[in-house]
């Protein structure tokens, strides 16, 4: 049995990030010009090497179930277990929507270090997050950034019941932030997406079994009606991300 570190993807992400960036201090000291395009070219690198290392490590497998892989605006809202949770997600997606689709993530978490943040800003393109609500700018609002972004016709990948779920409880309550976002942005499909099996993969503690395959379920859209009040809404979306997840397990 294979045995992998929790923090394997933080780690990887960051070991290539810090040897990508060496080589380029040593061939380019102080240079300056075209500094954006070569950090480009670098997350790029360094995304490629990470879709690889998940897709080794998990052996995923997507299935569109109720939706299709095509290039829409899109808010893939997802069951919350593990550690690589948007990583799986956002690795498993074809290309052409993986470019297109940035994970909403916690900036305390994602700025702890300059390579933990050239992987959260520059190789992910993560919406980051400020969880202090006492301690944020207007500007930092979490409803008007992910707006922006889908604004930008950019996808994301959220988890509406907030921290990891480990409780027996397969999904949790979600949190009102999925409501505020899908009733400023209407027409955007809210897509349940489904992880099964990661929590073998990365779950909380040192050392892990990895599983054989891992799924990742992408289920019918969904859109705001009309006049339709937050907690209906929320209810709904949560219905719909359970039913999935029976769908799922009935395969």
């Amino acid at each position: 049995m294979v045995q992998i570190p929790q923090e394997s993807v933080a780690k990887t992400v960051e070991n290539t990030a810090g040897l990508v960036q060496t080589r380029h201090n040593l061939l380019y000291p102080g240079q300056n010009s075209g500094a954006k395009r070569l950090k480009r070219f670098f997350a790029d690198i360094v995304a490629n090497a990470l879709v690889v290392f998940i897709r080794l490590i998990t052996a995923p497998r997507a299935i569109w179930a109720g939706s299709e892989p095509v290039p829409r605006r899109r808010v893939y809202f997802a069951n919350h277990t593990s550690n690589a949770d948007f990583v799986l997600i956002w690795g498993i997606l074809p290309a052409y929507l993986r470019r297109q689709t940035r994970p909403v993530a916690a900036s305390d978490y994602w700025l702890k270090s300059a390579l933990r943040a050239f992987a959260g800003r520059d190789v992910f393109r993560a919406v980051l997050i400020n969880r202090d609500k006492d301690n944020r700018d207007p500007e930092e609002d979490p409803v008007a950034k992910m707006a922006a972004a889908l604004e930008d016709g950019d996808s994301l990948i959220l988890f509406p019941e907030g921290l990891r779920n480990l409780t027996d409880e397969p999904v949790l309550p979600f949190k009102t932030g999925i409501y505020h976002l899908a009733k400023r942005m209407p027409e955007v499909d809210f897509v349940p997406t489904w992880i099964n099996n990661l929590n073998s993969v990365l779950p909380k503690g040192e050392v892990v079994p990895v599983p054989l395959i891992c799924t990742v379920t992408y289920g019918a859209p969904l859109h705001i009606k009309p006049n339709e009040e937050r907690d209906a809404f929320l209810g709904r979306a949560r219905e719909a991300l359970q039913a999935l997840a029976a769908q799922t397990e009935g395969r």
